[in-house]
């Protein structure tokens, strides 16, 4: 090989290097603040089986999972989604449309729907870096039809 080709091929295999070595840092920088946001927007609360009743002292290995207990409203009975499955399923534009969507109660919908794209690709990477996980939660229920499972009463009382 003559010199000229062995320093192209060295320079070349040094910028595949730093690119790949800065992509890994910008990754677990998006990967950190996914993080913070899915704890400061509380969606393990619902996300989550059993977060909110252990004081947010489950394992990370059980965030996100889905919840088989449906808050149930004027709207039917919505149900949290195992969003690691969900996001296993989509690439980070379909991340950031289903984001964008209308959601059922308690989603908080409108706070999601105006977060930046930046945030939103964050939690993103943050779920897919859980992997994912096995299991459905159920299917929402139109208004009107009782709910099997266990449920949180959404009806506001003594109006």
């Amino acid at each position: 090989m003559d010199s000229g080709f062995k320093t192209l091929t060295k320079f070349a295999l040094s910028a595949l290097l730093a690119a790949t070595v800065q992509g890994v840092a910008a990754n677990a920088e998006s990967i950190a603040k996914g993080k913070f946001l899915i704890g400061v927007g509380g969606c393990n609360d619902c996300h989550t089986p059993g977060y909110s009743e252990s004081g947010g002292r489950l394992p990370q290995a059980t965030w996100l999972t889905g919840n088989g207990v449906g808050f149930k409203g004027p709207w039917g009975t919505s149900y949290p989604q195992n969003l690691r499955s969900s996001a296993a399923k989509m690439s980070a534009e379909e991340w950031i449309q289903m984001a964008r969507r209308p959601m059922l109660p308690p989603m908080p919908a409108p706070a999601i729907a105006t977060m930046s794209d930046s945030d939103l690709i964050a939690m993103y990477d943050f779920i897919k870096s859980l992997g994912a996980a096995e299991g459905e939660a159920p299917h929402a229920l139109p208004p009107g039809v009782e709910p099997a499972t266990p449920y949180i009463d959404f009806v506001p009382k003594n109006l």
